[in-house]
């Protein structure tokens, strides 16, 4: 994969013996709506204030499965691996690629240009996404750190999160994983009940995935 031409959707990579990712396909758009439009109400994830709709997303959604620099991925339960199939009947290895496909997307994590402007190609917001049942399972970080080794071969320099400043959680998991604190935005969201500042956590990577401190 690099980042002059387009990914691969069909890999599944191992996260661990429970989850692995892949990167999102035009059929999986109301799954990651639904992810998202769970996180709204808790006012912790995200400035959006009302549920969006397949329609309201569907540019949005297609320019990153397009995009080779900016992706969008997804997390699967594992299913039970070809290798380990290939004993069984033919109906066996059917149902474990077809399990592959259908099961439920429990996260999903994206790449977003940080600015529009084509001197910021290097720099890279992240954005991530638990379904509300999966969430405080270690599956953010996880998914986060998986990001995080993809993120040089995308072209990507920097890595930033924005979040919330009462969004104690993510601000912990980011700062367990090597991000600093390159901005603060005071009373910049008007969150309807109350007035939230917003964070700005970046972290410079290398083909490791780690800091290039």
């Amino acid at each position: 994969m690099t980042a002059t031409s387009l990914p691969a959707l069909a890999p599944s990579y191992r996260l661990n013996d429970v989850w692995s990712v892949q990167h999102a396909r035009a059929e999986d758009l109301p799954e990651v709506l639904a992810i998202y439009n769970q996180s709204i109400a808790g006012k912790q994830a995200t400035a959006q204030l009302t549920p969006v709709t397949c329609e309201e997303r569907a540019a949005w959604f297609a320019e990153h499965i397009n995009s080779p620099t900016r992706p969008i991925y997804v997390v699967r339960a594992r299913a039970q691996s070809r290798e380990q199939a290939s004993e069984d009947t033919a109906q066996t290895v059917q149902s474990v690629q077809t399990n592959q496909k259908t099961a439920p997307i429990v996260a999903w994590g994206s790449f977003s240009d940080l600015y529009a402007r084509m001197a910021y190609h290097i720099s890279t917001e992240m954005s991530i996404y638990l379904h509300q049942d999966y969430q405080a399972k270690g599956l953010g970080s996880l998914l986060t750190r998986w990001m995080l080794t993809q993120a040089p071969s995308l072209g990507i320099h920097n890595v930033v999160a924005l979040i919330f400043a009462h969004n104690q959680p993510s601000l912990g998991l980011f700062g367990k994983l090597g991000f600093e604190q390159w901005g603060y935005m005071p009373k910049v969201c008007d969150m309807d009940g109350f007035i939230a500042d917003v964070v700005m956590l970046g972290k410079a990577v290398t083909s490791e995935g780690t800091s290039n401190k």
